[in-house]
């Protein structure tokens, strides 16, 4: 297998993930300053690109997890937030996150709100690194719609209240991502005041209050 092949999923129709996708390389402001395709940005120590990743909610306000598929190049098997990808050359960030929850999830998101932005660096064994310049985003999923996770992306998804995050987040568990870990950080801490604002808002607009058993429902 070529180093190409293995940031394509799979070679077959419907997938939705290219190496050769030009993603946005950013300075620490965010700032444009060239392109590279994806297979480049991650080899080695990565290229600083431009990202995002957003944490769904239901009506419920149950978080969405999954956990990525084997077909990954990086961090394949790791259980993770909802959604996490990268703008395209030319492509404006809302529209990217819409995008890709389409074409991961099968789903359209409400009251789409950017929180906060922050840089990371992290490293998977031999095969490559993220750095990236990440957006994060709240969401909620549309009335009416159901996730249907694309089988070339994910592997497996689960329901969970916030309170079985928080206590996911204190075990010793490998099989996290490290952008997952350090954004929920940024939401229970320096941004706790948004996001249980964001919350509060949906409650008002109807949907139900989090549940308090701790259980996560998987799919």
């Amino acid at each position: 297998m070529s180093k190409s092949d293995e940031y394509d999923p799979i070679s077959l129709p419907g997938a939705v993930s290219f190496s050769s996708e030009e993603l946005v390389l950013v300075d620490e402001d965010d700032l444009e300053v060239g392109y590279a395709s994806k297979l480049l940005a991650h080899q080695g120590e990565g290229q600083r690109h431009r990202a995002f990743s957003v944490f769904l909610f239901d009506q419920q306000q149950r978080l969405l997890l999954h956990r990525r598929s084997a077909h990954k190049p990086l961090w394949p098997g790791y259980w993770t937030n909802s959604c996490c990808s990268h703008p395209r050359r030319g492509e404006e960030l809302e529209s990217s996150v819409r995008r890709r929850l389409g074409e991961e999830l099968g789903c359209k998101a409400e009251a789409l709100t950017r929180v906060c932005a922050f840089e990371y660096h992290a490293t998977y064994e031999d095969r490559g690194s993220e750095h990236e310049l990440c957006h994060v985003f709240l969401a909620r999923l549309a009335d009416d719609v159901s996730v249907h996770a694309h089988p070339l992306e994910i592997a497996e998804l689960a329901w969970c209240n916030v309170f079985s995050v928080d206590a996911m987040m204190k075990e010793e568990r490998r099989d996290l991502t490290p952008w997952f870990r350090q954004e929920w950080a940024l939401l229970r801490g320096a941004y706790s005041d948004e996001f249980e604002n964001w919350l509060l808002i949906q409650e008002a607009r109807g949907a139900a209050p989090a549940c308090d058993d701790n259980a996560l429902a998987f799919s």
